[in-house]
């Protein structure tokens, strides 16, 4: 859908992801306890997410933080009609997952754009990675399962340098046509500007209007809210965040975490953009993850709070 065809209020609602309970949760040094996932997961469904990615089905001795991905599937009570998304990183992991089928209604499989940050990431090549995407996309649809994908480094590769968007834009209509409705583009480590976000997205939702294009930031370098900005100024619709600002790529070291989903929300509103969710209850979430954690947690919402435009009672 590009932005010529949006109606009026389509153009000003967005829809988010929380991605806190995988991407933010595997990057933490400390394992967190099975229940205390489940309680946060459950404070962000009363926060009125529809989209939140809940597990991953990877190897436990490679990232054994989420080693407990259907122990916590069986264990959340989120409200109906919330869609729980699992990352799957290959053919055993989708066999795992589909094992507990029943649990989730999204699945989402991914590729770095850069060929030595997928080596690093899942000692695979690009190449090998697309030809088992066109099998395990086949198997997602047929189970009846919404089909995701996600083009990890698609604004830039701490080994390669720049990614050309040819390049990103081709793996994303490979994924397209192995059947994936929704396409994430990840900015891994924290490379892009708005400049290069604006012109990117410009282009990704001219060649690929058939599919939901999703923006993922971190806020490595302090740029993740501008980003996502240019992103929603050049017609992309859907984010994914994660509470607390939680989260980072585990290759290489120093790319911290996601943007924080409480500040995304909090720009939104202020613009006049609707979410459909709750900002206090979403902050009241991260501020539960920032006492399980036993730490500080680095967004501004969650020491500011919201914008209050009315003056305080004397």
């Amino acid at each position: 859908m590009t932005q010529d065809n949006r109606t009026q209020g389509e153009a000003r609602r967005v829809r988010i992801r929380e991605v806190g309970p995988r991407d933010g949760f595997q990057n933490e040094p400390e394992t967190i306890p099975t229940p205390d996932k489940i309680q946060l997961i459950n404070a962000l469904g009363r926060a009125g997410f529809t989209r939140i990615e809940v597990a991953s089905f990877v190897r436990p001795d490679v990232i054994p933080q989420l080693s407990d991905g259907g122990e916590v599937l069986a264990g959340v009570d989120l409200p109906e009609g919330l869609e729980r998304m699992v990352l799957i990183p290959n053919t055993k992991g989708l066999d795992n997952a589909l094992k507990v089928r029943h649990l989730f209604e999204a699945a989402t499989l991914f590729v770095s754009a850069s060929q030595t940050h997928n080596k690093k990431n899942i000692n695979r090549t690009v190449e090998e990675t697309m030809a088992d995407v066109k099998v395990m996309g086949k198997r997602i649809v047929a189970e009846g399962l919404k089909f995701c994908a996600v083009v990890a480094t698609s604004f830039g590769c701490p080994y390669e340098g720049k990614v050309p968007v040819e390049r990103v834009l081709d793996l994303a209509e490979q994924f397209a046509a192995a059947g994936a409705t929704e396409i994430g583009f990840g900015d891994t480590t924290g490379m892009a500007n708005p400049a290069y976000v604006s012109r990117f997205f410009t282009a990704a939702l001219e060649r690929l209007p058939q599919v939901e294009l999703t923006a993922h930031f971190h806020n490595t370098r302090g740029q993740g809210l501008a980003n996502a900005y240019a992103a929603f100024e050049a017609g992309c619709r859907s984010f994914e965040s994660s509470f607390g600002e939680l989260g980072g790529c585990p290759v290489p070291a120093g790319s911290t975490g996601n943007i924080a989903t409480e500040d995304l929300v909090s720009m939104f509103h202020e613009m006049g953009v609707e979410t459909g969710l709750d900002l206090e209850k979403v902050i009241e979430a991260a501020r539960e993850a920032q006492a399980v954690l036993g730490r500080k947690l680095t967004s501004h919402s969650i020491v500011a709070g919201p914008v209050l435009w009315a003056p305080a009672a004397s």
